[in-house]
Parts: structure tokens; C-alpha cells; sequence
């Protein structure tokens, strides 16, 4: 999940803060969620919309 995150935000030439703003979040959520923490339902389809990708192909792996 971390690194879907963060591969997507330097495909895009995002730094942190970008994505935390255009999230509509903080900088410091951005950063747990790439050392693994799970984000809010809110924040996660935040991030989705962002990329233009559903929720689960973000932040659902396999188990």
C-alpha cells in the first residue's frame, strides 16, 4: 500500500505536501501512510480521487 502511494505521487511529480492538500489532509498523514498505516475511509478515497483510481486498487492487498 505504501509504495502504490508513493510511486503514484512521484509518477505524478507530487511532493508530500501537494498530495496532502490536494487530499484535502495533512503532510503527517501522507507520511504514516507511506510507513504502512492505514488511512481513514475519508482520506483514502480522497487519495483515490485524486490518482483517478478506485479505492481498491490503492490501498486493498492481498492478504
Amino acid at each position: 500500500m505504501n509504495n502504490i502511494v508513493r510511486r503514484l505521487r512521484i509518477k505524478k511529480n507530487m511532493s508530500q505536501e501537494e498530495l496532502a492538500t490536494q487530499a484535502n489532509t495533512t503532510r503527517q498523514t501522507i507520511i504514516r501512510i507511506g510507513k504502512g498505516e492505514k488511512p481513514s475511509f475519508d482520506v483514502a478515497m480522497n487519495i483515490s480521487k485524486v490518482f483517478d483510481k478506485a479505492v481498491n486498487e490503492i490501498f486493498l492487498t492481498a492478504q
